[in-house]
């Protein structure tokens, strides 16, 4: 049972790293002239430079969705170690399986705003970078481990 939580919690916190850096590092689209990201974009063409994002709503949603994933996941983490030691023997953790799977669902609309949208902003010339991936890549863990949450029952 140890080691069952321990993978678990494992997963949580692999799913947490992968929202953080997809949301804070500057390459959801990168070219050999510049990148950009949710806040900045910079290039390299004429010395390098950094300008804020664009103030689209669609550029300003996926922002707010980013970072609604990361609340979540982090509220479901801190609410499984409460839930751990509060839960009565036989009780499903749904609470944090829910804010789990809400934050794997803010991840993947975030995702499917910025690959919709970003053709009307990114240059042809880009392409989608390694944070751009590491978000796609967080949504399925987190969904996982949020449908594990569910699943899972404390013993005792």
């Amino acid at each position: 049972m140890l080691l069952l939580l321990l993978g678990i919690i494992l997963l949580h916190v692999a799913a947490l790293v992968l929202l953080f850096v997809s949301t804070i590092v500057n390459a959801w689209t990168s070219s050999e002239v510049g990148s950009s990201d949710l806040w900045m974009n910079c290039s390299i063409a004429s010395g390098y430079h950094c300008e804020p994002a664009s103030t689209g709503v669609w550029i300003q949603a996926v922002q707010a969705l980013m970072i609604l994933s990361i609340i979540f996941s982090c509220l479901s983490l801190i609410l499984f170690f409460c839930q751990l030691f509060t839960l009565q023997k036989g009780g499903r953790f749904f609470l944090t399986g829910t804010f789990q799977i809400l934050a794997s669902l803010f991840v993947m609309s975030g995702g499917i705003i910025y690959t919709v949208m970003s053709p009307e902003w990114v240059p042809e010339t880009h392409s989608f970078g390694y944070s751009y991936i590491l978000a796609w890549v967080a949504f399925p863990l987190a969904l996982i481990s949020g449908l594990i949450y569910v699943i899972l029952r404390k013993r005792e």
